[in-house]
């Protein structure tokens, strides 16, 4: 069974970081390209970045460029979200997934806010 746990959400001030982080399990990690979704309050589900099994090769949607890093860790079954410069519009329930459209966990929320 496909296991995705996210943490490392909550509230942080806008500018400020944040690292999410998705404990994965029950498939083999380091096959598999992984992303990161979000959801805003009241909207549709977004991409927000992917990455290749490797870790070599990653994209970004156009609004968190520079700002977003996605990386992994194969070893530890690890994906993660290094955010910064955080912004109010950054504010959803974030999720990890497998593949593009794959499975997802349950999300972490982020709220940007001063």
């Amino acid at each position: 069974e496909v296991q995705l746990v996210e943490s490392g959400g909550g509230l942080v001030q806008p500018g400020g970081s944040l690292r999410l982080s998705c404990a994965a399990s029950g498939f083999t990690f380091s096959s598999y390209a992984m992303s990161w979704v979000r959801q805003a309050p009241g909207k549709g589900l977004e991409w927000v970045s992917n990455i290749n099994s490797g870790g070599g090769g990653t994209s970004y949607t156009d609004s968190v460029k520079g700002r977003f890093t996605i990386s992994r860790d194969n070893a530890k079954n690890t994906l993660y979200l290094q955010m910064n410069s955080l912004k109010p519009e950054d504010t959803a329930v974030y999720y990890c997934a497998r593949s593009v459209g794959g499975e997802r966990g349950q999300g972490t929320q982020v709220t940007v806010s001063s």
